[in-house]
């Protein structure tokens, strides 16, 4: 189809249904910004056209979508051009597939992280498989979770939304379904077959309800009232002093503790404040709000000795600045939630 980028994503109309296909399997299907591009441009054809009643988002190979391309961000950066146009396309493209008119079907089968989130989460059907893992480990890398984390991740049940986002862990299918971020659970093996119902008949509520049974989803592998029990509190000093209050006598909140100690302390504290925020805003205006702190995480240094230490160099041993979360004042976070001397975000899509 005219959209396609080889090797990297693919487009097609099959019966009543827009397949979109990431390709990209040996980058683990890490968008870039010509994907970006394409699905926009195709999306916007489909919003017009009869043929399509239903939109479907998959993945070739072992990855839905590990998340953005870092290495390109990371190059870009310490070159001096940080990926700005990137970034805001991106979250052009998350709002609207939050409002798109017609339903979206995402088909998540394998790793889910960072963008591959965006381009999934915020459409109306997230089927996920028994080999699907999400996470949203931003805060390990000098970043935050952004592709409307501020709006989805608030929202889920038992305040998950809040232990996923400071701790980075990783989920499968059964606590995604429990919280909300997957609506339906198939079997791998099932979804080629989800896929030809959907394009003969283009009705999504049917297909999934009759083929996609709760009954066989797998159980949930953590105790979500025990998380919001242990994730709670008003501030971000709040939650940690419950944690830690908590490490003798309770494992999960010493495994809580443990993942956060490692974290960067910049980006816990836009977090924290980035979900609180984000529970009263909508999908857009979240993306407005997120697309100022990117601008500052760009212009600093964390994001990218993050990228160095993780994915570069892989010495796991980033040098945050500053080095602990006591050093991080009101001040500091307060300028990453500003408004841009250029404008905000423009040309975000909105209910």
């Amino acid at each position: 189809m005219q959209f396609d980028i080889a090797g990297q994503i693919e487009f097609e109309i099959s019966g009543r249904a827009g397949v979109v296909t990431l390709v990209r399997e040996r980058a683990l299907n890490a968008l870039n910004h010509g994907m970006i591009k394409a699905m926009s441009a195709a999306l916007g054809e489909w919003q017009s056209d009869e043929r399509v009643q239903v939109v479907v988002i998959k993945a070739a190979g072992r990855a839905f979508s590990a998340g953005g391309d870092l290495l390109e961000v990371h190059t870009r950066g310490m070159a001096g051009d940080p990926p700005y146009g990137f970034f805001a396309d991106e979250y052009r493209l998350n709002a609207w597939l939050g409002v798109y008119p017609k339903p979206i079907v995402s088909l998540i089968d394998g790793i889910v992280m960072g963008g591959g989130v965006g381009i999934s989460v915020h459409g109306r059907y997230r089927v996920m498989t028994e080999n699907a893992v999400f996470a949203m480990p931003e805060v390990g890398i000098g970043f935050f979770p952004d592709v409307g984390g501020s709006h989805f991740l608030p929202r889920l049940e038992e305040n998950f939304g809040l232990y996923l986002a400071l701790t980075g862990d990783r989920v499968k299918s059964g606590d995604a379904l429990k919280c909300g971020i997957a609506t339906h659970s198939a079997r791998s093996d099932d979804l080629d077959n989800i896929l030809r119902l959907l394009s003969e008949t283009g009705d999504p509520e049917k297909v999934l309800s009759d083929l996609c049974d709760p009954a066989k989803a797998a159980p949930a592998s953590h105790d979500h009232k025990h998380i919001r029990h242990i994730f709670t509190g008003d501030t971000l000093t709040d939650v940690i002093s419950n944690l830690r209050s908590r490490t003798e006598s309770d494992p999960v909140a010493a495994i809580c503790q443990e993942k956060m100690s490692s974290k960067c302390p910049v980006s816990m504290a836009v977090t924290f404040r980035q979900l609180a925020e984000g529970r009263g805003r909508s999908l857009a205006e979240c993306m407005r709000m997120e697309y100022r702190i990117l601008v500052r995480m760009l212009q600093g240094h964390d994001f990218y000795e993050g990228i160095r230490a993780v994915i570069i160099d892989k010495d796991a041993t980033p040098q945050w600045d500053p080095d602990s979360l006591d050093k991080v004042t009101k001040d500091m976070v307060d300028a990453y939630f500003t408004s841009l001397e250029n404008g905000d975000l423009e040309g975000v899509p909105d209910a």
